[in-house]
């Protein structure tokens, strides 16, 4: 009798308390705390703003040269400042939403994420991202109206666009090697000559110089973020240019990126000779580079990455000073 009770006995159901998330059956549920100021703070990425600072000091330093000294147009500057840091923003929440829901994020080594850890709601980051790109375009139209240029409209909405489809959509192209090209024409060409552009209604040889200095220092920031998660985006089937190169690649890549603009920079220096002020930055830059060759910790990552960006800043604060002044 006993043996028969218990060949009937039907099996007990899973234990609630030990299942994930996910519902697999033996995960260990984790109770997440809600994000708090600091880690929304955090999801914005400030150490990458200056990507989006840059490319505009540089383009209001170049659209001196076009209107002469002592010419200013501080609103419309402010405006373009505001759409390149507010498109920067909106763009690393998407990437923070898409990737999470996407799933990439359970694998990444690096800072978590809001919505990969589960600390916000994924339609919450969503709102927060499309807030930021409803404010660069506002402050797009804004400028649009100010300058009459309406064909910049397009431009933007291109830019935004792009913003979105990194890691959004059905074919993310962000997934497929193309990150590096996107933020050298959108937070390098783009942003540093539509700045001198919408300042002066014309672009100058010394903006386009200035906007291929800032974009390979751009791609070199995303190629040291992609660096730290070459064995997570494998995991994820996120083929970044880090991943499709390969380690030892990306490496070299990365100091090619950071470098080649110091080369550009000598070139204007020969004209405008505050710009000699900007190689100040190799104090930056090559730490940044010996610690990406040598780095065996995503934490070693982190902080190339700082460097790189500051690297940038200092670059273009040099060489917009230069050309104003």
């Amino acid at each position: 009798m006993s043996q028969n009770r218990a060949g009937s006995q039907k099996p007990k159901p899973a234990n609630r308390s030990n299942s994930g998330r996910s519902g697999r059956p033996g995960a260990p549920r984790v109770k997440v705390k809600p994000a708090t100021t600091s880690d929304w703070i955090a999801g914005a990425r400030l150490r990458t703003l200056p990507l989006g600072i840059s490319p505009v000091i540089i383009g209001t330093g170049a659209a001196t040269l076009i209107d002469g000294p002592g010419v200013y147009h501080p609103v419309r500057a402010v405006l373009c400042l505001l759409v390149a840091v507010f498109l920067q923003i909106g763009v690393n929440y998407a990437n923070d939403y898409s990737d999470g829901v996407r799933g990439t994020d359970q694998f990444r080594v690096g800072p978590s994420r809001l919505t990969g850890s589960g600390r916000a709601k994924p339609r919450t980051v969503l709102a927060v991202a499309l807030s930021f790109f409803a404010l660069a375009a506002l402050a797009g139209l804004t400028l649009v109206i100010l300058t009459q240029h309406w064909w910049i409209l397009l431009v933007g909405a291109a830019a935004i666009a792009a913003a979105w489809f990194y890691t959004g959509g059905k074919r993310p192209y962000g997934y497929y090697g193309l990150g590096e090209l996107f933020v050298f024409v959108f937070f390098g060409l783009v942003a540093t000559a539509g700045t001198t552009y919408m300042l002066t209604g014309s672009v100058n040889q010394e903006a386009w110089y200035g906007a291929v200095i800032a974009g390979l220092i751009a791609c070199a920031v995303l190629m040291v973020n992609n660096i730290r998660d070459i064995v997570p985006d494998k995991q994820a089937h996120k083929r970044t240019l880090a991943v499709l190169i390969g380690n030892i690649a990306s490496r070299i890549v990365f100091c090619v990126f950071l470098l080649v603009p110091f080369g550009f920079l000598a070139v204007m220096a020969l004209f405008y000779p505050g710009a000699w002020l900007g190689f100040f930055a190799l104090l930056l830059a090559l730490p940044a580079c010996i610690i990406v060759l040598t780095a065996k910790t995503p934490r070693e990552l982190v902080l190339a990455l700082q460097l790189t960006s500051f690297t940038g800043l200092a670059v273009a604060v040099a060489l917009g000073a230069a050309y104003a002044f």
